[in-house]
């Protein structure tokens, strides 16, 4: 049985102690729950039809975590916008973050692995898969770089800003 049909909504939110170590504030949530967000320091909300609108200044992006051609689509939006923190899981085999994941500023892999909010507050069980955080501009990287600090996780970093400049 389905997360959705035992709990009512497959909606999963980033919990507050990731933004905490970010410790940054975005221009725009590309991608916020219906119900309206949660801890996402972001000036600005899309609820609906993110893929379609148009996106400003640094965004944090966690997207539906639906079929692989859903993260591709997502992830071709973040990478033609170059500027926020996109949060996946760390699929590391799978052909879109394969694609992704080189073109990335930065890599953070988040550990210990997020066990993510229900809508209603509750904490869900330990995922099967972790998470990356990706990002792409100087903001994203720098609160890549303070997460690291604070212990959420590793980063790695990627020769895309050498290759911008060439």
């Amino acid at each position: 049985m389905s997360e959705k049909k035992r709990r009512g909504s497959d909606d999963w939110y980033t919990p507050k102690h990731v933004f905490d170590a970010l410790g940054c504030t975005f221009d725009l949530d590309v991608s916020a729950p219906k119900e309206g967000p949660r801890y996402v320091p972001a000036a600005q909300w899309l609820w609906e039809r993110g893929l379609e609108q148009d996106w400003f200044g640094c965004v944090w992006m966690n997207p539906p975590y639906g079929h692989m051609a859903g993260k591709f689509e997502w992830m071709k939006k973040f990478i033609s916008h170059g500027n926020g923190i996109a949060l996946m899981p760390d699929r590391t085999s799978a052909p879109w973050w394969q694609w992704a994941a080189p073109q990335m500023d930065a890599l953070l892999f988040v550990t210990p692995k997020i066990q993510f909010e229900r809508p209603d507050g509750s904490i869900g069980e330990q995922p099967g898969n972790g998470t990356s955080l990706m990002a792409l501009g100087e903001r994203g990287v720098a609160a890549l770089h303070s997460a690291q600090a604070a212990g959420l996780g590793v980063i790695l970093t990627t020769n895309l800003s050498a290759r911008r400049a060439a």
